[in-house]
């Protein structure tokens, strides 16, 4: 009894250890993300997301990856801020899902933008490495 009971007791510290690696690596990685980002860096953003990679807009419009990179190599879409908090990490095994509130401040067309966002992230570990295979964006206001 007392060897089961060691070993469940291993087992699970195993577990929260793991899980506790997967958010602090999945934080970093978004983290990097942000600063791609502001960095308007299509080439570094490109690098975080899988080719199949789609997001929803805060308006329902779902944009590819080709897309998205290539309004930011064209100088339409920059990012001076992009900032997250009220980060929350939830894993799956290699599946993991990441919602933030995010702060993003830039111009898009030459009009600046504002927004305050609900992000939701979805990522896959893929050949050892993780890449976000989804991500949508809801407005947000605080009341």
């Amino acid at each position: 009894m007392t060897r089961v009971l060691i070993l469940a007791t291993f087992a699970l510290t195993v577990s929260c250890r793991m899980k506790s690696d997967v958010k602090e690596e999945l934080l970093k990685w978004e983290s990097d993300f942000e600063k791609a980002v502001v960095a308007n860096d299509a080439e570094a953003i490109g690098k975080f997301l899988a080719d199949d990679w789609v997001i929803v807009d805060p308006n329902g419009e779902i944009i590819d990856k080709a897309r998205f990179l290539s309004v930011i190599k064209s100088g339409v879409l920059t990012h001076e801020l992009m900032e997250s908090e009220d980060r929350q990490v939830r894993s799956y095994g290699d599946c993991v899902v990441v919602t933030a509130l995010t702060k993003t401040k830039g111009k898009f067309a030459g009009r600046e933008f504002t927004t305050q966002e609900r992000a939701t992230d979805i990522f896959v570990k893929q050949g050892g490495r993780w890449q976000c295979v989804f991500s949508q964006l809801t407005k947000f206001s605080k009341k």
